[in-house]
């Protein structure tokens, strides 16, 4: 008998471990199957901190810090010195990751900005990652926060993809007490506008939910539809990532339980069901340590993993080495392929920037996966 078709009532129920949960992983890993195949693919990356200055106020988040307390910009030499370094390890990605407009909030920031000749952190980004395009081989993929239409155009000449996280999409997450409260750029609404303007300017672009900072489970069904949704009206979500909260020491949030192995699986298990075969559907490796659980929930992707540097938002999470990763894919019946920060369906002219296109089409073979060599000890 056919699995019923996806509705938030039955998504919460076997959310919840009730009803027929078996069933939804046997469906999840057929769509799988169906839509991506058995192959798993990952971003051989180099992650760049450009800057752990930020206006939000997470009450989960370790990475953002005030000035004089670690909160700086890297300085462009910074930023080509981990890029060169993540070429001598055959790295094809530079995983931009920074803190939403500081200079809003932080005089220091203004300061720096205008010593480097920007008005706003967007220009310092825009200006790195043609450094990278121009200097090196690797393809930048930036996390910058909110961005407006002119924004994502600026920086689309020098980054092959872009990305911002929902989170979730209940606005009452950010109401006084909650984890987004005082953070202006969580604003659910306002990051589902990022990705249709990224489909307007016609950037690949990644998203998806952060599970176990205090939703309800309605409001975990309720972002995954809201992700299918905009997914189906921009045209432009290449996957989707459904990642675990990790409490961490010297937050407002360092006791909260961590959502368990079983539940997130039943997540992402119900996130395959919703969004699709076709969905490119990641959970990072890093943040569980029986990872390899998630491939019998329907993923198809490990996302960024860097044989170099460590894992910013998560630093106490290190990251699987890479023939771990291919050792784990394979012995549960996966081929493990490496991608650049674009998946093979988005290289096209109508994805990419035409000062990039032959750049990138050099760099894959024929099936679109990147052309890294055989990977080795590092």
């Amino acid at each position: 008998m056919p699995f019923p078709a996806p509705n938030p009532d039955l998504a919460g129920t076997l959310l919840l471990g009730k009803g027929d949960v078996e069933g939804l992983f046997a469906e999840a890993r057929r769509m799988r199957d169906e839509g991506r195949g058995r192959t798993v693919t990952y971003s051989r990356k180099v992650f760049v901190p450009l800057t752990t200055l930020c206006r939000d106020k997470c009450t989960y988040c370790t990475f953002a810090k005030p000035p004089g307390a670690g909160g700086e910009f890297l300085l462009p030499e910074d930023v080509l010195a981990i890029t060169r370094a993540g070429e001598s390890h055959r790295c094809t990605e530079a995983l931009f990751t920074l803190g939403d407009r500081p200079e809003d909030r932080w005089p220091q920031a203004r300061a720096f900005l205008a010593e480097h000749g920007c008005e706003t952190t967007l220009d310092y980004v825009r200006l790195n990652t043609e450094a990278v395009i121009a200097e090196t081989s690797l393809f930048p993929h930036a996390n910058p926060g909110l961005m407006s239409d002119g924004d994502i155009a600026a920086l689309r000449p020098s980054n092959l993809s872009m990305g911002l996280m929902l989170e979730n999409v209940s606005s009452r997450l950010i109401e006084p007490g909650m984890p987004h409260h005082d953070c202006p750029d969580k604003d659910p609404a306002l990051r589902l506008e990022v990705v249709r303007a990224a489909g307007r300017a016609r950037v690949p672009f990644t998203t998806g939910i952060l599970v176990g900072i205090g939703e309800t489970v309605d409001e975990v069904v309720d972002s995954l539809f809201a992700l299918r949704d905009v997914a189906t009206e921009s045209g432009a979500v290449q996957e989707v990532i459904v990642q675990n909260f990790r409490a961490k020491a010297d937050t407002p949030k360092r006791r909260d339980a961590e959502p368990t192995v079983g539940f997130l699986a039943r997540v992402i298990a119900v996130a395959r069901w919703i969004l699709g075969p076709e969905m490119n559907l990641q959970a990072p490796p890093n943040l569980t340590e029986r990872f390899e659980v998630y491939l019998d929930s329907g993923i198809n992707d490990w996302g960024g993993v860097s044989p170099l540097t460590i894992d910013w938002v998560n630093p106490e999470a290190p990251w699987p080495h890479l023939e771990e990763l291919r050792g784990r894919t394979e012995a549960a019946g996966f081929r493990l392929m490496p991608r650049l920060p674009v998946y093979p369906e988005f290289i096209s002219a109508d994805w990419i920037d035409s000062r990039l296109l032959a750049a990138v089409e050099a760099a894959t073979d024929d099936e679109g996966y990147a052309r890294a060599p055989q990977m080795e000890a590092a």
